[in-house]
């Protein structure tokens, strides 16, 4: 699930007298995967040269602060965990770094029924990591297990509520039955099981795929190693169909200080580090043997307020003040921020201000009010509906009406500055307006969330091409059914209009219609002012180019290297020295990225769903 953060001492907010800006403190998004890559040389920690001996073991290492949820990827929702279930198994299909579009992966090719009920995916020939091969069966299995077992279906079970039936008459033959027309068909972001490894789990509420090493796989790493908030160690898959990564190993290493993190790429003993604030962006600007990458994001960040929280069956529970119940006062608090000013200040002007539950990135879902639409930032408006409302100022200036104070408790992310530089900000604001907000860092939102005693939290979510699955978490089977959990949802929203269009959305397979009904859910996300989404920060990272000679951003040109909706960038990084000409001329490899695609038919078959993918993404407690 998502969440994370730091506290500082309050005074005057620094915006209004000519502040310095905050420094990153604590572990900031690094909790959405900050990954960084090192080359070392042997099994030492110590950096190598990016050319070493023939002898010398190629080691990548990835500096990361988000710990582990779990690696079964039936219960895995964090950022570090879904990505690496990207690396160790192959999904059905995958995502062109260029384009966007759905490619083959596991299944080589698919066809549908006219009716567009029936998919029929050819499975690639290939094998396990452990000889074994690779049949329909395996996918047959994972999706059935999904569809049978309320804990499989933990993580990913939206994509297969709609299927009636999986079977597999051959072993290269998968056949997926559905209820209704679904658009995410291509889009299936499901890890394909080794049946033979994992029939036998037991439980797999519990089950988390920990304790047997290396972890049998068939995408393009190996998980070999885990030592538990230390390292997770993967070594290349030599038979991976796509061909082997050039690296001899992808060392995962924990470093939950993002300044140390910095300062372990300055000294070379990382050669990846994302997540970066915009003051360490700068200080890394120009520095010897380093390269700054700024790609626009694919994450949103935002607030989220209880407007109550319920089980499925309608039960209340937790201590969420009730004033957040009334439309009136999550309105009134919804003028008091000023987004802009969130990423001029806190963001340093790398970011995008924008209300929209979509990122732009995606233009084609992207939706934002029209200037009569916006509930934008005007604190005089604040008061007035507050006045009209009977919400009536009290001596110490907060607002109250029937004995509920709009004082409301302001949970942020402990080691995320931006976070926390925006909650004091929008602190302010409301005071004007009359409210009070008590902002709290937290080191862990989730147990606020599982109990609902929060008023207000800051989220965010990692948002992929494909808008099914974070759409899908607002729905109303999105509450948990006891409390505690399991859940989806960041807040305890269920709205029956949203729903409707929700499975309207997925039965259409026009994507211009599709995108139509879309930009409605993301209007009346918006209308309710519940999830309040402030914008999206740019994705900050850096790299030492003499380690990683070339790999692959996403989008390609100009996008990211970490967190992609695919495995690209490590399974294409080359080391320094040793890039193809194919490839020396810029920093992207896409050697073999289209191996076994057919243009005729992604043509026929792709362009009308064209594709993507799921969840938000994550800081300790971020998703994907």
């Amino acid at each position: 699930m998502v969440r994370s953060r730091d506290s500082h001492a309050r005074t005057t907010p620094e915006w209004r007298v000519g502040r310095r800006r905050r420094r990153a403190v604590a572990g900031v998004v690094s909790i959405l995967g900050l990954l960084a890559a090192l080359l070392v040389g042997g099994a030492s920690a110590q950096a190598a040269p990016a050319e070493g001996s023939a002898g010398e073991e190629k080691v990548l290492t990835i500096a990361v602060s988000q710990e582990v949820d779990s690696l079964s990827p039936f219960l895995a929702v964090r950022l570090i965990t879904t990505s690496l279930g990207r690396l160790m198994y192959d999904f059905l299909t995958n995502y062109d770094p260029k384009t966007g579009e759905s490619i083959p992966a596991l299944a080589e090719k698919w066809e549908t029924s006219e009716d567009g009920l029936t998919w029929t995916y050819t499975i690639r020939e290939t094998n396990w990591s452990d000889g074994q091969p690779v049949t329909a069966e395996d996918a047959r299995w994972t999706f059935d297990t999904m569809m049978k077992d309320e804990a499989a279906a933990t993580a990913n079970g939206n994509f297969v509520e709609n299927f009636e039936s999986v079977t597999a008459p051959d072993p290269r033959t998968l056949v997926i039955k559905l209820k209704a027309p679904q658009a995410t068909m291509l889009a299936l972001d499901v890890p394909i099981l080794p049946k033979h490894k994992w029939e036998n789990a037991g439980d797999f509420a519990k089950f988390n795929n920990d304790k047997e090493f290396p972890v049998v796989g068939n995408g393009p790493w190996i998980l070999s190693e885990h030592d538990v908030n230390n390292s997770i160690t993967l070594v290349p898959n030599k038979d991976f169909w796509r061909g082997a990564p050039k690296f001899d190993k992808l060392v995962f290493r924990y470093i939950t200080d993002p300044d140390a993190q910095v300062e372990a790429l300055k000294a070379g003993e990382v050669s990846f580090v994302s997540g970066l604030t915009p003051a360490q962006a700068r200080s890394l600007e120009g520095a010897d043997n380093i390269t700054v990458n700024k790609a626009k994001g694919k994450r949103f960040q935002a607030i989220t307020l209880n407007p109550g929280a319920k089980l499925q069956d309608g039960t209340e529970f937790g201590d969420g003040n009730k004033a957040l119940k009334d439309p009136v006062v999550r309105e009134a608090l919804v003028r008091t921020i000023d987004r802009e000013a969130i990423y001029k200040t806190a963001y340093g002007g790398f970011g995008e201000a924008n209300g929209g539950y979509i990122p732009s990135r995606y233009s084609d879902y992207h939706w934002e009010p029209s200037d009569a639409e916006a509930v934008g930032f005007d604190v005089a408006k604040a008061n007035e509906i507050l006045d009209a409302a009977g919400y009536a100022k009290g001596a110490d200036g907060i607002r109250a009406k029937d004995g509920l104070k709009l004082s409301f408790r302001f949970n942020v992310h402990a080691n995320n500055p931006q976070y926390i530089q925006a909650a004091e900000m929008m602190r302010e604001w409301a005071k004007e307006a009359g409210m009070e907000l008590k902002v709290l860092p937290v080191s862990e939102v989730g147990a606020l969330l599982d109990a609902g005693t929060y008023d207000i939290l800051t989220t965010g979510w990692s948002v992929n091409p494909d808008p099914d699955y974070i759409l899908g978490i607002n729905r109303c089977s999105g509450l948990p059914a006891k409390v505690g959990g399991p859940y989806l949802s960041d807040a305890y929203y269920c709205n029956p209009e949203y729903d409707k269009l929700y499975a309207a959305q997925l039965a259409e397979l026009d994507r211009a219609k599709r995108a139509e009904i879309v930009k409605q859910m993301q209007e009346i996300l918006y209308k309710d002012n519940i999830f309040v989404v402030w914008g999206y920060a740019d994705q900050l990272e850096a790299f030492r180019s003499d380690v990683i000679g070339s790999m692959t951003p996403q989008p390609d040109p100009g996008g990211n290297f970490n967190g992609q909706d695919g495995y690209w960038s490590w399974w294409s990084a080359t080391p320094a020295g040793e890039e193809s000409n194919e490839d020396s001329g810029g920093t992207t490899g896409n050697t073999g990225l289209v191996v076994g695609v057919g243009a005729a038919a992604l043509a026929a078959l792709g362009g009308a769903f064209l594709v993507a993918r799921r969840r938000g993404g994550a800081t300790a407690d971020d998703r994907e």
